[in-house]
């Protein structure tokens, strides 16, 4: 599996990471045994990220990864995420930094760990100043509970500001054929201040792997099926009909549409694309590319020491409606 430096002075990471949400929910029904069985599977094939948040089952994928990574976390870069609050179907925002604080606390006993290798402010609010949440997510790193620190969905005043109180190395945004918005202006800033892209959803939430081929193939609870209008009606049918340009282009290089995507995703030195697990470990090894090399473990036990020795880096159920907390939330683009 390639490697990549996580932003500046972040991590060395696979060039693919495991996005584990919808092994909890979200996406139609899962298995808690085949997503254990899938996350083994990745962290054999060479793939060092896993990505979770404790929004996601409502702590129920943060407990799934842990189990999924005992014995091995030498050879997992964890990132969990905070901010985002249920209240059953009701979503919130919170974070101020005793959120920031509390929830990292609660994400440790979850994933049964003494640290996270990166810590994630999830979207913006508002109300609270991003130098103050970013100041008490500093202040864990020096306490050695989380490693390196990243954003979610920010524009490129607060990714400048968050940079100014501490090195960030992750910047997490959706990043795919049809999302690019942040190519304008959010990528070169990041670039600029040395901070790395965590693509999520770089296979269209589904769609660019060839899987989707109408609407039931979506379950009735899928949150694409409810909330995201490229995946309804008239939208979903046009939009099938440009994925298959993908799979022919795939196709005269003798390979999945899945795999035609990735190496997008790969052209900066300081990416990494978090990709959604896929429901079955037969469909990872489908859709995959094979490592080119296993990922080496002494890299993440390296990122480990380096933490627990407290050196900052860089210094010397389904929801009823999907959140959308800040103006300055990326906006999808439209294929």
């Amino acid at each position: 599996m390639r490697q990549r430096t996580l932003g500046r002075d972040g991590p060395a990471v696979s060039a693919l990471g495991l996005g584990c949400m919808g092994m909890s929910e979200f996406y139609g029904p899962s298995d808690q045994t085949e997503a254990v069985r899938t996350i083994h599977r990745a962290l054999d094939l060479g793939v060092t990220l896993l990505d979770t948040a404790p929004s996601y089952g409502l702590g129920a994928n943060e407990r799934l990864v842990g189990r999924a990574v005992a014995g091995r976390r030498d050879q997992v870069l964890l990132a969990t995420k905070f901010g985002a609050v249920r209240d059953g179907g009701r979503w919130s925002l919170d974070l101020s930094p005793e959120r920031a604080r509390r929830s990292l606390e609660e994400s440790l006993r979850r994933l049964g760990t003494d640290h996270v290798d990166l810590y994630v402010m999830a979207r913006r609010d508002p109300a609270v100043p991003v130098e103050d949440t970013v100041g008490a997510m500093a202040e864990l790193v020096a306490a050695g509970k989380a490693c390196h620190l990243g954003l979610s969905e920010v524009g490129v005043e607060t990714l400048r500001r968050a940079r100014a109180v501490h090195p960030i190395a992750a910047l997490q945004s959706e990043y795919a054929l049809w999302t690019r918005g942040i190519e304008q202006a959010i990528l070169p800033a990041a670039r600029e201040l040395g901070v790395g892209l965590m693509a999520y959803s770089p296979l269209g939430r589904g769609l660019f792997t060839g899987a989707i081929r109408s609407e039931a193939d979506l379950a009735a609870d899928d949150l694409r099926r409810l909330l995201l209008p490229r995946f309804q009606g008239e939208n979903l049918r046009r939009n099938l009909a440009l994925v298959e340009g993908v799979r022919a282009v795939a196709a005269q290089a003798g390979a999945t549409p899945a795999r035609s995507r990735s190496p997008g995703c790969w052209r900066g030195a300081m990416t990494s694309c978090r990709s959604p697990a896929p429901a079955a470990s037969a469909t990872w090894r489908r859709t995959w590319p094979p490592p080119t090399s296993p990922s080496p473990p002494s890299s993440c036990a390296a990122s480990t020491r380096r933490c627990r020795r407290g050196r900052s880096p860089g210094t010397a159920t389904t929801p009823t409606a999907w959140p959308t907390w800040s103006a300055e939330r990326v906006r999808p683009g439209r294929i």
